[in-house]
């Protein structure tokens, strides 16, 4: 592997895990442009604020455009959409995996909880 790979991986994964990110573009998949309010419901949940700041992030990567009907991806956008394209597939068996453990099975904490002694009445 070369040496720049961890690098640009990181680099990528740190951008898509910004709130929101990989949403903003998964809402862009269809092609079809959006404008900031269409966009806005399409992610559903995200502020205005925190859309304008995705929008920015995601425009400097080069993922997405402002086109003269609203927001576009980009042909390196629209790569990386089809990359991700398997994602819900496997979102989809994921689920109903964990969906089919026991609830024991979804223990986490391994460090034992101390109870308290019981006082007496």
């Amino acid at each position: 592997m070369v040496a720049r790979e961890p690098a640009a991986i990181s680099q990528l994964l740190s951008l898509l895990e910004s709130r929101y990110a990989i949403r903003v573009l998964w809402a862009l998949k269809d092609g079809h442009p959006q404008t900031f309010r269409l966009l806005q419901d399409s992610v559903g949940g995200i502020t205005p604020n925190t859309l304008n700041t995705r929008i920015k992030e995601l425009r400097q990567a080069g993922l997405m455009a402002h086109g003269k009907d609203g927001y576009i991806v980009t042909p390196s956008g629209a790569d990386l959409l089809r990359r991700l394209a398997d994602v819900p597939a496997f979102a989809s068996r994921w689920a109903a995996s964990q969906a089919r453990k026991k609830p024991s099975d979804h223990a986490t904490d391994p460090v034992p909880r101390r109870v308290p002694p019981a006082t007496g009445p």
